[in-house]
């Protein structure tokens, strides 16, 4: 159990003080329903092998990547999961909202069965199923975003969240570096919450570094005609673009703040900062509409 944060209801109410928000009741939803199903028998139990993720077979079953994350060993897998997703993941939708949300469930749960991948010589042949990557996930952005929430341990002790996920990434790197016969994929809940870690720290950062790179202009010169010499750079346009990465990298440390505390977190002058860059981009894209209009 843990005492929540304050924060604004924007999705459905579950309970009085329980405001449960619209993917975290779906995500539930679906993954106790496709339990109750292969309990029942009407999915085969041997459907694990199709949806499970197994590295050996990942590339001929490659829907298995998202399918691993719905499907669950047993009962308390399930409901261990579903119940760390009921308590953490509504204040952290409703922050990012649904579509970030989301998106963060499945890419950390994509880090975990990357982590597979990267430590099948250790791991050896195993088909990995459970939710429990992106829960690792989700636990990390919940202690980033509110470290000193308490976390009550038995439902009596009182752990700050930032501790309480610190002690569980020591302990599952330490299961994951000497191994264990439980039965249970530390590697996965390691990069669940690696990736988590990463996402939200520098993928905003990643990101534009990657479209720099992929989207970078290279002038190509026409074929058949003599390349002329090129004219001496005028230094104002560099001084210019020299600013104009400053500023980027300056935005780009402003969003991880915000990312990683909330707009609250801000100062007066990174505030200012961000108005300014706003306004200049919305008179370019004004610049940009007129020359096309005439």
């Amino acid at each position: 159990m843990m005492r929540r944060p304050a924060y604004r209801t924007g999705g459905i109410r579950f309970g009085h003080g329980f405001p449960m928000s619209r993917w975290v009741m779906r995500l539930m939803i679906a993954n106790f329903a496709i339990f109750l199903l292969m309990a029942m028998r009407i999915v085969p139990v041997g459907a694990v092998d199709w949806l499970g993720f197994a590295v050996p077979g990942f590339l001929t079953r490659p829907w298995t990547i998202v399918t691993y994350m719905f499907v669950h060993g047993g009962f308390m897998h399930v409901f261990m999961n579903m119940l760390a997703l009921f308590f953490f993941g509504p204040p952290l939708e409703q922050k990012w909202g649904s579509r970030f949300f989301l998106r963060f469930y499945l890419v950390t749960g994509l880090g975990a069965a990357a982590f597979s991948v990267l430590l099948y010589s250790l791991t050896g042949p195993t088909i990995m199923v459970g939710a429990s990557g992106a829960i690792f996930g989700i636990l990390v952005a919940f202690a980033l975003n509110w470290p000193d929430a308490k976390i009550y341990l038995y439902f009596v002790f009182p752990v700050p969240a930032k501790w309480f996920v610190a002690a569980l990434g020591a302990f599952t790197l330490l299961s994951t570096v000497q191994g264990s016969a439980d039965g249970v994929a530390h590697w996965a809940h390691l990069g669940g919450l690696v990736t988590g870690f990463v996402h939200l720290r520098y993928g905003d950062r990643i990101g534009r570094l990657a479209n720099r790179f992929l989207y970078k202009e290279r002038p190509v010169a026409p074929r058949g005609r003599k390349r002329r010499a090129a004219p001496p750079p005028d230094p104002t346009p560099r001084r210019r673009r020299r600013a104009d990465g400053d500023s980027l990298d300056e935005v780009d440390r402003i969003l991880d703040k915000i990312r990683a505390s909330g707009m609250d977190s801000l100062s007066a002058r990174e505030r200012a900062f961000l108005d300014e860059v706003s306004r200049q981009y919305q008179q370019t894209q004004g610049t940009r509409k007129k020359t096309r209009t005439h």
